[in-house]
């Protein structure tokens, strides 16, 4: 439709990336490529992707210059509904090593946010029709797709939710069983529903959720009619941290990963290596603690409060991510959730509602104790480099709680010279508490010195989907692009030249 575009994806799913090649290779811009990957991400991605989730976008304008992060994630209701009367439930999902409990039903589903998000940056930022951008996934999703490794793992380990209702057996265990890994997952439903908001955008969304709200959920949720209209995306200026002559740019308040990492490089300084990475996560995640969750309290105390307003809550769970930078120097670093999914598929069309109502971490005082109407907060956290030659890299991260020390590690490593597949390969640690994971890749040196800091300690024996998938593209200063996909979360990557 125009002319060809170059550029650099990454992204949690091959097919997702194949999605964004696609747009740039029509003449769309990052923009553009960003919202076919996300929307392919909602068919290869499902149990981390969903539009009944939410979202953040970090993105550089490459004509101006200009930076901003678009904040499309999930808000918590206008109302309460009494908890007697809600469908509100338990169900047990099976890690291997361990088993954890969700919280899934019609009442742990809060004001989905990427849809909007979506039409938003369209609105703003993209070039190609919106029905042009949405082909991709619409193939993806008539036509079937094989399902990985990754996405069987992920699938196996909360089947309870991707089995609890007929509709969502239909999509995901159509013979009775769970769709293997290779088998082939198809879902003309959710085809269905981007043809319809590629033809007729905001109404259509509008009038699908509407009819869910009011139909099957009507009385068992807290969600109404009013939650849909009212849901604003909202622009934010991005948190800027230096390190190394370079600028760093992070989510902001009342969102918690870009806060958190930005604590920890403060805490790091100019240092480099495991032992000390750790030794500044540990010292982060005391400062976190100290004040009690809030972002913007933990930035105060170093002099970088940004004023923003409690959260609802902080959620953590059930991420990908998407990184693209176009020849044109626009960047977009992209990361989205849907929880894990709340059970129910949405109004028939092939898509399930988040369940980060249900979510402990969002409930420390038991469940039902948000905030009402209000964003909630996260530990994603994409994020945009600019460093000092011209060059600019786009990162983020899947892994709930790991995707601050996961960040954090990509980030120095990338401003400490590394390029995007050393970034991506390097062995990583992950501290909360006191307590340190590691990935015992590191030589006797290295695991004497963190062994040694941390009593507390669990030694990994392999790279692990544990310590998140950071997903990297990056420009140099002369317009050649690099970037990997993390292999720990069956991230792939391509360039368009």
């Amino acid at each position: 439709m125009g002319q060809r575009q170059t550029g650099a994806i990454a992204a949690g799913h091959a097919l997702s990336a194949a999605a964004a090649a696609e747009i740039l290779e029509d003449g769309g811009n990052a923009f553009d490529a960003v919202i076919a990957a996300l929307a392919a991400a909602c068919v290869c991605e499902p149990v981390l992707a969903s539009p009944a989730g939410g979202g953040f976008l970090m993105a550089r304008d490459g004509a101006g210059g200009t930076t901003r992060l678009i904040d499309f994630f999930l808000h918590t209701p206008a109302r309460k509904q009494p908890p007697e009367q809600l469908e509100f439930y338990r169900v047990d999902v099976d890690f291997g090593p361990a088993r954890q409990a969700f919280h899934i039903g019609h009442g742990a589903a809060a004001v989905p946010g990427l849809v909007p998000g979506l039409l938003d940056i369209h609105a703003r930022f993209a070039v190609l029709p919106l029905a042009r951008l949405l082909e991709p996934a619409i193939r993806c999703a008539r036509d079937g797709i094989a399902v990985t490794a990754f996405q069987a793992f992920l699938g196996a380990v909360v089947e309870p939710i991707l089995t609890a209702t007929e509709d969502a057996r239909a999509v995901f265990a159509p013979g009775g069983r769970l769709i293997a890994e290779g088998e082939q997952l198809t879902n003309p439903q959710l085809g269905e529903f981007f043809a319809g908001l590629g033809a007729e955008g905001e109404p259509f969304y509008r009038s699908v959720m509407d009819r869910h709200v009011t139909g099957d959920a009507a009385g068992r949720g807290h969600l109404q009619t009013g939650d849909i209209a009212a849901y604003q995306v909202v622009h934010r200026q991005p948190l800027a941290i230096a390190r190394r002559g370079a600028e760093i740019l992070l989510n902001p308040p009342p969102s918690s990963g870009g806060a958190m990492i930005a604590r920890a490089f403060h805490e790091l300084g100019e240092a480099a290596g495991p032992g000390v990475y750790a030794d500044a996560l540990a010292r982060a995640d005391a400062a976190r603690r100290r004040a009690a969750g809030d972002p913007d309290r933990l930035l105060a105390d170093i002099g970088m409060s940004t004023g923003a307003e409690l959260p609802g809550g902080t959620v953590s769970r059930g991420t990908t991510h998407v990184s693209i930078i176009d020849g044109a120097g626009n960047a977009a670093s992209a990361t989205v959730s849907n929880g894990e999914g709340n059970g129910h598929m949405v109004s028939g069309l092939g898509f399930m509602m988040n369940n980060v109502l249900g979510e402990e971490d969002l409930n420390p005082r038991g469940f039902h104790q948000w905030r009402p109407g209000r964003r909630l907060s996260s530990m994603m956290a994409p994020a945009l480099v600019e460093f000092k030659d011209g060059a600019l890299a786009a990162v983020g991260s899947g892994g709930s709680n790991r995707i601050r020390s996961a960040m954090f590690q990509a980030i120095a490593r990338l401003t400490g010279g590394e390029m995007p597949d050393q970034v991506v390969a390097a062995t990583r640690v992950h501290v909360e508490g006191r307590h340190l994971d590691f990935e015992d890749l590191f030589g006797d040196q290295v695991r004497q010195t963190l062994t040694g800091r941390f009593a507390d300690h669990r030694a990994w024996p392999e790279r692990n989907l544990f310590f998140g998938g950071v997903h990297c593209a990056r420009r140099d200063a002369g317009g050649v692009f690099s970037g990997a996909g993390d292999g720990r979360r069956g991230g792939g990557y391509l360039a368009v030249t």
